[in-house]
């Protein structure tokens, strides 16, 4: 996952869940296109809408314009998680056991990079997926990009 540092999500939950949100997740990607790229995903029982988004953003912003966690420029983008939700935390892996899943590892086990199949849980540190009737157990620190299978 292309996870921000701990002070930044750390900088970031101090702004976001006082406002009664919860932080699903933070991302920080370079070299993007439009330059980098500050992502916070946000999420709540009842759903996310623009308005939230805005308000986020603008108390966010401030925050990291005073504390300047991040030497440069970079475009502040404030996200709900969407059908394809991400997976950041262990606790997500856990809450969403059972659930289909996308899972994109930075680097290949056993010649594979990429698992989708069902979400079992996470333990030690490890993730289980189940992919065809066969586990697989990843490292959670091994994976680039985790997310959720709409399903309909």
């Amino acid at each position: 996952m292309q996870k921000s540092s701990k002070a930044i999500r750390d900088l970031v939950r101090g702004v976001v869940e006082p406002m009664g949100y919860e932080l699903v997740g933070v991302e920080y990607l370079t070299g993007q296109p439009g330059g980098n790229l500050l992502r916070v995903y946000i999420d709540r029982e009842e759903g996310i809408t623009l308005d939230d988004c805005a308000a986020v953003s603008h108390q966010l912003s401030g925050v990291l314009d005073v504390e300047d966690p991040i030497p440069g420029n970079y475009t502040l983008e404030i996200s709900s998680p969407g059908l394809d939700r991400p997976l950041f935390e262990p606790e997500h892996f856990e809450r969403y056991a059972g659930k289909k899943v996308n899972i994109r590892l930075e680097s290949s086990v056993h010649g594979r990079r990429r698992y989708k199949g069902t979400l079992l849980g996470i333990g030690d540190g490890r993730v289980q997926v189940e992919v065809d009737g066969e586990v697989h157990s990843l490292d959670l620190d091994e994976i680039r990009d985790a997310r959720l299978v709409p399903e309909f």
